[in-house]
C-alpha cells in the first residue's frame, strides 16, 4: 500500500484485554511508519490497563462501561459523559478512524465522529460496517483458524500505508511502586536458578491442560528451577491440587495467585525466564512484555489464529479431527475434553530441557 499523509489516527478497540494486546502491533506499525503521527485509542474501562499511558498512544479515551451500566445505560449522566468523550475526540481532528473491533458497539461510535475516513474490513459482525465509509476486502475470514488475528489487525495499518513487516507490542514500564512490590514478593527466590512461571488457569474449562500433567512437570522441575504460580484468587484451589498431585507442600513454591493485578503480573513475567500457560490472557501478557520464553498449551482453540509467535514463543497443540472447535464446552459425548489430555507431560518437559538447558 502506498504511503499516505497520515497525521492523526484513532483506533477503536474497546475490549477485551487479549484482543487489545493483539491490536497493539497496529499502533506500533503506524508509529514506525509515521513517527510524528498522533494516535488516539477508544477503549472500555476493563481493557484500558495496557493502553492508558502506553508510550505508543497519545490520547486514551476510556468508556466507563461498568459505571454506565450501574446507572442504567441511557441515564442522562451517561449521555453527558458520552458526549464529552465524543467532543474530546472531535477536538483532535483525526484524519482516520479504524474500527478494529468490528462489532456494533464500536461501530455505533462512528456516526458521532467528525472524521473524514472511517475504515473497516469486510467480514465484521452485527452489521458493524454500516457506519463506515471506507470498507476494504478482508484477506481472510474473521474466524479463519489458520490466519492469526494479529495479522488481520495489521491489515488496517497496511491499508493506510504503514510498514507491517515487524510485529511488535509495546507496554509501558512498571513504576517504582510495582517494581518494589514484585521484588518483595520474589525476595526468597534462588537467584542462581532460572525462574519458570506456571499460569495454569483460564476461563474456559476445555482450554485447561490436564491437572495431573501439570503435577508431573512440577515434579520434574522441582529443585532445578524456581517455580512461581500466578493467577487470580479463584485459581488457588486448582493450584493447590496441582501441587498436592506432585506430593509437595505449597510452602515449597511461590504462589502469587490473588496477589497481583495485571500490570503487576506483567512485571512478574519480566522477571521470569519461561511462562507456561494455556491459551489465556496470561500467555498474551507474557508475549507482550517480550522477555520470557512463552509456552502456550492449546486444546479447543486455534493456535494458528491466536498463539503468541516469534523466536521466544512455542506452542504445544494436539492433533485431533474436531479441533480447533473454538467452543467453550466440549461437544464430544465420549472422551470429553480429550484435547486437554493429548499433549503429554513429556513433550513439555523435553521442550523445557531444550530451552533451559536442563
Amino acid at each position: 500500500m502506498e504511503k499516505q499523509d497520515i497525521k492523526k489516527v484513532l483506533i477503536l478497540r474497546l475490549s477485551a484485554l487479549g484482543d487489545t494486546i493483539h491490536t497493539l502491533p497496529v499502533a506500533y506499525a503506524i508509529k514506525k511508519s509515521y513517527p510524528d503521527c498522533k494516535i488516539g485509542w477508544v477503549v472500555e474501562d476493563k481493557a484500558q490497563l495496557f493502553i492508558k499511558n502506553n508510550p505508543l498512544i497519545d490520547n486514551c479515551y476510556v468508556l466507563p462501561k461498568k459505571e454506565w451500566k450501574s446507572r442504567g445505560i441511557f441515564s442522562l449522566k451517561n449521555i453527558k459523559d458520552f458526549k464529552n468523550i465524543i467532543d474530546s475526540i472531535n477536538s483532535e481532528h483525526y484524519d482516520v478512524v479504524i474500527d478494529t473491533q468490528q462489532l456494533l458497539k464500536s461501530a455505533f461510535i462512528l456516526p458521532f465522529l467528525n472524521i473524514k475516513r472511517k475504515i473497516t474490513l469486510t467480514g465484521g459482525r452485527e452489521f458493524s460496517w454500516i457506519f463506515a465509509n471506507e470498507i476494504y476486502p478482508e484477506s481472510h475470514q474473521l474466524f479463519d483458524s489458520n490466519y492469526h488475528v494479529v495479522n488481520r489487525n495489521l491489515e488496517f495499518a497496511k491499508h493506510i500505508g504503514a510498514d507491517i513487516s515487524e510485529v511488535k507490542m509495546v507496554l509501558r514500564d512498571a513504576d517504582d511502586s510495582i517494581k518494589n512490590k514484585i521484588s518483595d514478593l520474589l525476595k526468597n527466590l534462588d537467584i542462581s536458578k532460572k525462574t519458570v512461571v506456571f499460569s495454569p488457569a483460564t476461563t474456559w474449562v476445555n482450554k485447561h491442560w490436564n491437572e495431573s500433567y501439570w503435577s508431573e512437570v512440577l515434579k520434574f522441575l522441582y529443585g532445578k528451577v524456581n517455580v512461581l504460580f500466578t493467577g487470580t484468587a479463584t485459581d488457588l484451589p486448582l493450584i493447590s491440587r496441582i501441587i498436592k498431585g506432585a506430593d509437595f507442600d505449597e510452602s515449597f513454591f511461590t504462589i502469587l495467585a490473588g496477589k497481583t493485578n495485571l500490570e503487576e503480573l506483567a512485571e512478574v513475567f519480566r522477571r521470569a525466564d519461561v511462562v507456561i500457560s494455556p491459551d489465556s490472557g496470561s500467555a498474551h501478557i507474557a508475549w507482550a512484555v517480550e522477555k520470557p520464553f512463552v509456552i502456550t498449551l492449546f486444546s479447543a482453540t486455534a493456535e494458528k489464529r491466536s498463539a503468541p509467535f516469534g523466536d521466544r514463543c512455542f506452542v504445544l497443540a494436539p492433533e485431533l479431527d474436531c479441533r480447533p472447535c473454538l467452543k467453550r464446552q466440549c461437544r464430544l459425548k465420549k472422551d470429553k475434553n480429550l484435547c486437554c489430555r493429548l499433549v503429554k507431560p513429556q513433550e513439555l518437559i523435553n521442550l523445557l530441557c531444550d530451552i533451559l538447558h536442563l
